[in-house]
């Protein structure tokens, strides 16, 4: 069983329950796929990998990619999976859903039925933690760029095909649509997370779907009702209630950095950074698609339909930690927001965090030089998937670490 030991500038670490903090330096070591031992200080003998500045954190956990790389997720063949699951450890993402949106409900089970016969032949990269389905069943008045034309109720018989594989592990959707509180009830106890998203939905409505089972909001600020003083909608049903924990598409386009540090000051330690990310991501300024229809990335801001809607993002989740912590977000924090609380939201109690007995899921976040954060390194249940020193995602071996140095700029 492999073992190194890992010494660091600044880790990043969490326990078993409770917030991340800084252990500056700290240090750690993993035994086969896991994470053995945590200290702060000096370790306890030579380590086999010494990282001098920027953070050794978790592996970052995104609960919403729609794609990477020129790949759309909802019908990518196996060359599109492979691409975006082996390259995103290149952002820090050791662990992601990948997100369908609103399409016919057979064109929806059948990507759903292909993405379970595509999982088990991934190679070495982010985990697949399961799909979020972001539609069909949101609102006609907050679509954005989903097409409304395939827009439906939740009903009993509109969900059976969407479960039969076992792979939906997040449902995005409007509660006031006709079914939907009872949707909230029967996904909540088939261990699906709900989240309100896409709606426009008074606060009271969104309080009767935290009621019925729903613990998260979509995106928060966008495709929503909002929070207006004397009309509270989503938005503000989302800052207020302690049940609901809200995603941030944190690219500084989506929210603005008033707004963004509005909901962590009111909603500490319920706000996760998502990217929202499209086929654009990672790519040059161009056309692509979202859902089977073109988008345009232009050379600065989000990806556009052609009327001028946002269609997702171009971000980097380890860019997303970057811009909070510019914001002021203490950084122990920010790296919360994407690792340990997107991973309890769905249940994943291994993942997010560095505590003994966790999944050896890191990565190594560094300055880039224009004050944001880019991935130098990342592990994968303690193999190095991805060294940005080499250009390759699969450089380094299963037995961890070679014994070196790395420095950076604090």
């Amino acid at each position: 069983m492999a073992s190194f030991l890992i010494a660091a500038q600044t880790l990043v670490a969490a326990p078993a329950t409770g917030a991340a903090r800084s252990l500056s330096p700290g240090w750690l070591r993993v035994e086969g796929e896991l994470i053995a031992e945590v200290g702060e200080g000096d370790p306890p003998g030579a380590p086999d990998l010494r990282l001098e500045g920027g953070m050794l954190t978790p592996g970052l956990v995104d609960l919403q990619v729609n794609g990477f790389f020129g790949h759309d997720l909802a019908d990518a063949g196996t060359a599109g999976w492979h691409t975006v699951a082996g390259r995103l450890p290149e952002t820090g993402v050791t662990a992601f859903l990948p997100t369908f949106i609103t399409a016919p409900l057979p064109a929806l089970a059948e990507a759903l039925r292909r993405t379970a016969r595509l999982l088990p032949h991934l190679p070495p990269g982010a985990r697949v933690l399961g799909v979020h389905l972001e539609g069909p069943f949101l609102s006609e008045r907050r679509c954005g760029a989903h097409n409304p034309a395939h827009l439906t109720d939740p009903t009993p018989q509109a969900l059976a095909p969407l479960l039969e594989t076992g792979l939906v592990k997040l449902v995005t959707l409007a509660p006031e649509r006709p079914g939907a509180l009872a949707a909230v009830r029967t996904l909540a106890e088939r261990g699906v997370l709900v989240s309100v998203g896409h709606s426009d939905a008074t606060a009271e409505q969104v309080a009767r779907a935290a009621d019925a089972g729903a613990r998260k909001v979509t995106h928060l600020f966008n495709a929503q009702s909002g929070v207006h003083h004397r009309r509270p909608g989503v938005a503000a049903q989302a800052l207020a209630d302690p049940r609901l924990t809200a995603g941030l598409i944190l690219d500084l386009h989506h929210v603005a950095p008033v707004a963004a540090r509005l909901a962590f000051a009111a909603a500490p330690g319920r706000i996760v950074l998502v990217t929202d990310a499209v086929s654009a991501a990672g790519m040059p300024p161009g056309r692509y698609e979202l859902g089977g229809e073109p988008i345009e990335l232009p050379a600065a801001g989000p990806p556009l339909r052609a009327d001028g809607t946002i269609a997702g993002s171009a971000l980097r989740l380890d860019a997303a930690v970057g811009n909070a912590i510019a914001l002021g977000i203490d950084p122990a924090a920010a790296v919360d927001a994407a690792t340990r609380l997107p991973a309890d939201l769905i249940g994943r109690r291994d993942l997010g965090r560095i505590a003994p007995g966790a999944a050896a899921d890191l990565t190594w976040l560094v300055p880039d030089g224009t004050g944001g954060l880019r991935a130098r390194r990342t592990w994968v249940a303690g193999r190095q998937v991805w060294d940005a020193g080499s250009g390759n995602p699969e450089n380094g071996n299963a037995q961890g670490p070679s014994p070196s140095t790395e420095r950076t700029r604090p």
